[in-house]
């Protein structure tokens, strides 16, 4: 038996996540979250780590409501960010405390009337600068507190908007516009932004003199883009150093020197074209020079050596996420990891040394040290779980010659396991690091085998593998699913008459296209799905965003709707009703239609095989722990339904 083997076990497994480094490389900490008392919600504390490898990790915080996005100062105190206080209607801001390094207990040091949501701190300096909200007609942080007082004794939460976009993923917009400010005397660095903070990323100079943030500018229509705006930190100037009209330009990291900024580039994509990432760098008072414009990778972070000689960039990879070094001089790349790992938050440190977590299908995220020669040595801090099977990889080719490989599990023993397609959304992603919420290892302690493969248009395969379906979606991301599942039904250990499919959001649209398109599966799950893509694209979030890609035309072509008469296949429908990436129009429109004109329409009785799991208060990932325990637990008697002809035993929760 496993954690994996029980919901209860499972959902008590820790989860760690972040990681700040002291600038002088001594003291390192990451953020571990674990369920609460009353398993209805995740709670997040600040944990030492030894960067030496030796002494195990040690917890600094204890508030019984978390804290988050650690940071350290230049002298050595720790900063994060904190609800502490207040019970019920009265539950204050979160606020920003400092744990000092010297030893003591954390205090209080900022709060602001629509809380603090981030901070950085210089590294040779003492100079902190933090997000937080003001009002839009808010004269100061004093009548940003009186104006939400008037909102909030008034019950008032209507939004007035005079742009785009209004909701983002699973929250609304405004009537709250992100700032930022010093934090020593709540001094606004930003005033009148607008909106163009949303959704950005600030970096602060070492000495603490400015600030470099991405700002989002109106483009044609109700487009935006992105561009580079240096701020200075004692008079406020605002200045764009970096522009172009057909790119957004994020992430900004500045060289520890303050000669220089390095970002990432994403060219704006057409209907005929999907975007493409690279990474540039701009000496200040020159122009930017893109340095990757050669290297068929997208960097996905961006930070620089201490002695500002390298860039340190991790990118996808043929389903693994390794560390690389880019020259900012010439552009070279460099592979600095060789494993079968994904790495995120890379944090460079004195001396060479890299810190950062990595993960894999076979172990969760977990802190490790990257030595100058490429050693990778594991950092204590949590145990990690046994599996119930084994990983494996799969390669098979497409109908046109292209590579398609997977990751699949498989259950312990020698008896053919049922199989299940677990396609991945984005659809610019890959299945190469660790998911607590689409976990394989759940369905396979139950006994199945779970493939999950990367067709067209996921990263980490070069250009053209994207575009093979940009625009195409039931074309060769269709194609490769059906090879990859041909390859893995002639594995020995799988079963393949016994198969089911399952996906969300985009892999949710792909579990609705395959449902019209083929009955080789006995049952489909299809999660935070796109249905009619007509319908969807001016009503998502980020309209804009899918326009440059889905025309009418794209549209038409490549909606499932359009063929909901050739389903035979039952299928099971989830979907939050607080998800604005895919709204739940979609699967409002799909449960009708599934009901009313598929193979498998509704009897006399109103009754059909399929099923429709609604959550009121979800949103796209459907995230509450004891929400997510009754996702896994009707997927899997649906799918032991369909595929094993077992009593369907759902949840006494359910009503």
């Amino acid at each position: 038996m496993t954690v994996f083997d029980d919901l209860d076990d499972y959902f008590t497994l820790p989860r760690v996540s972040g990681l700040a480094v002291s600038p002088d490389g001594s003291r390192l900490v990451t953020t571990v979250s674990a369920l609460n008392d009353k398993r209805t919600e995740f709670l997040s504390a600040i944990w030492e780590l030894d960067p030496a490898g030796v002494e195990p990790a040690r917890r600094l915080t204890r508030g019984i409501k978390g804290e988050s996005a650690p940071v350290f100062t230049a002298g050595g105190d720790l900063l994060f960010v904190a609800v502490r206080g207040g019970d019920g209607e009265d539950k204050p801001p979160a606020a920003l405390w400092r744990l000092p390094g010297s030893g003591g207990e954390a205090f209080e040091t900022l709060t602001m009337p629509g809380g603090v949501t981030g901070a950085l701190s210089a590294r040779a300096a003492d100079v902190t600068v933090v997000a937080a909200p003001l009002l839009p007609s808010s004269g100061g942080v004093d009548d940003d507190k009186a104006r939400r007082d008037a909102r909030k004794d008034n019950k008032v939460s209507a939004i007035l908007h005079s742009g785009y976009p209004v909701r983002h993923w699973d929250h609304d917009l405004g009537p709250d516009q992100p700032h930022l400010f010093d934090a020593d005397g709540r001094r606004d660095l930003t005033t009148d932004p607008g909106a163009a903070l949303r959704e950005t990323t600030f970096d602060l100079s070492s000495d603490g003199g400015f600030v470099v943030t991405s700002w989002q500018v109106p483009g044609p229509g109700t487009a935006l883009r992105v561009v580079l705006v240096r701020i200075d930190r004692a008079t406020g100037e605002r200045t764009t150093i970096a522009q172009e009209p057909g790119a957004d330009l994020e992430r900004p990291a500045i060289a520890p020197d303050g000669s220089a900024v390095a970002f990432t580039r994403e060219t704006h994509s057409t209907p005929t074209a999907p975007p493409r990432i690279t990474l540039c760098c701009m000496r200040f008072g020159e122009d930017p020079v893109e340095l990757t414009g050669d290297w068929d990778r997208w960097p996905s972070s961006v930070a620089w050596t201490s002695d500002s000689s390298a860039l340190i960039v991790t990118a996808d990879d043929g389903g693994r996420g390794p560390i690389f070094s880019v020259d900012p001089a010439s552009g070279a790349v460099t592979r600095l990891t060789h494993d079968d790992f994904t790495y995120s938050d890379a944090r460079p440190a004195p001396g060479g040394v890299i810190f950062a977590l990595r993960s894999s299908y076979a172990v969760p995220s977990h802190p490790v040290r990257i030595d100058r020669d490429g050693t990778v040595t594991e950092l204590p801090c949590l145990d990690a779980p046994e599996l119930p099977g084994t990983l494996t990889e799969v390669t098979t080719t497409a109908a046109d010659g292209t590579p398609i490989r997977s990751w699949l599990t498989l259950p312990d023993g020698d008896e053919p396991a049922p199989l299940v397609l677990w396609i991945h959304g984005g659809p610019l992603g890959s299945w190469n690091t660790w998911h607590w919420r689409w976990n394989p290892w759940l369905l396979t302690a139950k006994g199945y085998a779970v493939l999950m493969p990367d067709p067209g248009l996921s990263t980490g395969y070069g250009q053209d593998f994207i575009a093979r379906g940009w625009g195409a979606w039931g074309a060769e991301p269709y194609t490769d699913l059906m090879a990859a599942t041909d390859a893995a039904c002639a594995h020995p250990r799988v079963d393949g008459s016994r198969t089911a499919a399952m996906g969300g959001s985009f892999g949710g649209y792909m579990a609705n296209w395959i449902a019209g398109h083929t009955d080789r599966f006995q049952a489909i799950v299809t999660h935070a799905s796109l249905w009619a893509l007509d319908q969807f694209g001016p009503t998502t979030d980020g309209a804009y965003w899918w326009a440059r890609e889905m025309t009418p035309e794209m549209a038409q072509r490549n909606s499932p709707h359009r063929f909901v008469d050739q389903i035979a296949t039952p299928m099971l429908v989830i979907h939050g009703d607080k998800d604005y990436r895919v709204p739940i129009g979609e699967a409002l429109r799909l449960w009708y239609e599934l009901l009313t004109y598929s193979g498998l329409p509704a009897d006399e009785n109103g009754e059909s095989p399929h099923r429709f799991l609604y959550y009121p208060t979800e949103n796209h990932w459907v995230l509450s722990p004891q929400h997510a325990k009754l996702w896994y637990q009707v997927v899997t008697a649906f799918l032991a339904d369909h595929l094993r002809g077992e009593p369907v035993q759902l949840p006494e929760l359910l009503g």
